[in-house]
């Protein structure tokens, strides 16, 4: 599902950085898988520096992903022969506000950076220039203002979508993206299990925003991977739920969508629990379905298969399961009230970017079926990360509970 990254408050405290679970020698290997198949000149723009010296946009993940920089002001350029760093000069009065930042005339410029060519930003429109006369081709980010700005340095050539060239090297993690990966679910458990102690009825929904907050706050990390989503009751059936103002009541279920970022890197997780700590018979039948659908998802996982469609993928499996279990108050098949895909790839974003390749090992998704049925007040959405392995999967977050009996236990007061 789809989930909205926040640019202000906890979420800007991720471009203080470069991600420490990350080792620095494993920028330039990306940089080189890049250019092995390159056939032109990538431009990157790193965020740029705003009046607001308080809350710092977050670094743009795929200049973040080829360069491990999170200063502002930077921009990349990589041809199939080189790739040069370009930094803004010192502003004095500017650096009172925010502490010194790096330029390229520092004297440690390439060793902070780890690019051998580090150039101030007015090397800029000459070295693309140049590099533009050997080859044709440009590539560069979607986006309007980044392309009037090229376009006005190279007014005659089409610009090409970066995009794809960049997500094909993202879509498999790294032994140390996934251990970062794995420390952000790892908290995000942390903070869902804190609130599991608190939930109750009569507190309200933002009070379990809250409680997940500061739990993951504790132990470190940044901020959020997305705002959390707590719908209880009626708001469990809307998909991107985000007021969290509802107070919850006795007899509702309620949909916890909440996941820290730690280190740059997101994780993603959602249990639905009773508030009242038991499952009504009802309840209890469509999450038992909600969770035989992610379980035939997630054995679904393995090299090779299609994610979302098609015989044999994950999707295709979880959309199967719904179908033939059980049934709507009108005595309806289920299916309509699966309204989402079944997951998406996670990394330096929750929403990471994909070519739609089959699954291969070092990929990492969510599985994360759901059946949203207002007429019945409710919602329901079991969701885990998953690492596709070389003979199959792992579970990242399955030291959450979601078996129905251990969810009920770990409620008991």
């Amino acid at each position: 599902m789809r989930k909205f990254l926040l640019l202000g408050g906890l979420a800007a405290l991720v471009c203080a950085a470069a991600s420490p679970s990350i080792p620095k020698q494993e920028y330039p290997s990306r940089r080189a898988a890049l250019r092995k198949n390159l056939d032109g000149v990538v431009v990157l723009f790193g965020y740029a520096e705003g009046s607001d010296e308080v809350f710092a946009p977050r670094q743009e993940s795929n200049f973040q992903y080829l360069t491990g920089w999170t200063e502002p002001g930077a921009i990349l350029l990589v041809t199939p022969k080189e790739e040069e760093l370009f930094l803004p000069h010192h502003n004095a009065h500017r650096e009172l506000y925010t502490g010194r930042r790096s330029s390229a005339e520092d004297s440690d410029a390439k060793k902070l950076t780890g690019f051998d060519t580090v150039l101030p930003v007015e090397r800029f429109e000459t070295e693309l220039a140049n590099a533009l006369s050997e080859y044709e081709n440009l590539y560069a980010l979607e986006g309007a203002a980044v392309r009037r700005k090229l376009q006005s340095l190279a007014p005659m050539r089409g610009i090409g979508d970066a995009q794809p060239l960049i997500a094909k090297l993202r879509e498999r993690k790294s032994a140390a993206e996934i251990a970062a990966i794995q420390k952000a679910t790892d908290v995000s458990i942390a903070g869902h299990r804190a609130v599991w102690k608190r939930i109750e009825p009569g507190i309200f929904e933002y009070q379990l925003a809250a409680t997940f907050i500061y739990a993951f706050r504790d132990q470190g990390c940044e901020g959020y991977a997305y705002e959390p989503i707590v719908g209880s009751g009626p708001n469990g059936a809307i998909l991107h739920y985000d007021a969290n103002s509802r107070r919850m009541e006795t007899g509702d279920l309620v949909v916890m969508d909440m996941a820290a970022e730690c280190d740059g890197y997101a994780s993603d997780i959602t249990r639905t629990i009773p508030v009242s700590g038991k499952f009504t018979p009802r309840q209890r039948e469509l999450y038992d379905i909600v969770l035989g659908a992610q379980k035939a998802g997630i054995a679904a996982v393995k090299p090779g298969v299609k994610f979302l469609d098609g015989d044999g993928s994950p999707g295709k499996a979880a959309r199967d399961y719904i179908e033939s279990h059980g049934k709507d108050l009108h005595g309806a098949p289920l299916g309509k009230y699966f309204t989402h895909g079944i997951g998406h790839h996670v990394g330096l974003d929750v929403h990471d970017p994909s070519i739609n390749d089959p699954l291969a090992p070092g990929m990492v998704v969510t599985i994360e079926p759901g059946l949203y049925i207002p007429e019945e007040k409710l919602g329901i959405r079991i969701e885990d990360i998953v690492l596709v392995t070389e003979k199959g999967s792992k579970v990242l977050s399955a030291a959450l509970p979601k078996e129905p009996e251990e969810v009920e236990k770990a409620l008991a007061r």
